[in-house]
């Protein structure tokens, strides 16, 4: 069933910018965590909700290098975040939920893509483990302080890779098929689009809202396992190495994310990509 929701005029498109985006948004006393946001589109929406008042609380795989990305950024604290591990998410839930009450944003912005075979501690596919189930237990874990919030959002971060061979329900972590990096990757986007649809339904009546987002093309840290030749392939960047004008900026890529976390053209709203 087609979900009755109109999302309305909005005035921002694909060029517009993080900055434009949250011009004129007051976050003061607001607290929101990002993951993986000391990287590409990441490190552009921890610098624009700090800009208007946000604590931002970045979830990091590599404290070390976060720190010296985010320097200068007021109002930001770093806490370890390895999304592969559960005894890792379940310590930076509780540290979290140490000092706050209440959490108004929650970004699921972290990724990684087309990576060779890999499983996590658990056996899970890597792509699926940290796109999707690590986010999943991770929101989980901090839904108190969502529902606590009685107004918050949550961003879960997918791609247009989910138009391709969709989730494969039976044989999720490729033990009965042949591992292909694009497909997991596709797989775990799907996964992340409909857990912000299912979220959504289970946040409502709490005023926890969810949204799906899929970014555009950005040339990010993000696709360091890419090749060059891939990349031509794709159409992101020529045989002399030029990327693709179509190719967003950092700056452009944060805006959709920043967008259904912060809209208040968005108010009341969710459950949709």
């Amino acid at each position: 069933m087609a979900l009755q929701q109109r999302l309305g005029e909005s005035p921002f498109g694909y060029r517009s910018t993080a900055a434009e985006v949250i011009k004129g948004i007051d976050l003061t006393g607001r607290t929101a965590v990002v993951t993986g946001g000391y990287s590409g589109i990441g490190t552009e929406t921890v610098r624009a909700l700090a800009s208007v008042g946000a604590h931002v609380i970045v979830g990091a795989r590599r404290p070390e290098v976060a720190q010296a990305n985010l320097t200068g950024i007021a109002g930001v604290t770093i806490l370890p975040l390895e999304l592969g591990e559960e005894v890792s998410i379940d310590k930076f839930s509780a540290v979290v939920s140490s000092r706050m009450s209440q959490l108004d944003i929650l970004i699921n912005n972290a990724a990684i893509m087309a990576i060779p075979l890999t499983r996590d501690e658990r056996g899970y596919e890597s792509q699926f483990a940290v796109n999707h189930l690590g986010h999943f237990q991770l929101t989980a874990r901090l839904w108190p302080l969502l529902k606590a919030a009685g107004n918050a959002r949550v961003v879960v971060l997918s791609s247009s890779a989910h138009r391709g061979n969709g989730l494969d329900i039976n044989d999720v972590n490729f033990e009965r098929r042949a591992y292909e990096k694009w497909t997991a990757y596709s797989q775990a986007k799907s996964a992340n689009a409909l857990f912000a649809l299912s979220l959504d339904k289970l946040g409502k009546p709490h005023g926890v809202r969810a949204f799906a987002v899929d970014p555009g093309a950005i040339d990010t840290p993000l696709q360091r396992h890419m090749t060059d030749k891939e990349k031509i392939a794709m159409g992101w960047i020529d045989k002399e190495g030029n990327l693709n004008e179509i190719l967003k900026t950092v700056q452009q890529g944060a805006a959709t994310t920043l967008w259904c976390a912060t809209s208040p053209l968005l108010e009341g709203l969710g459950g949709v990509y």
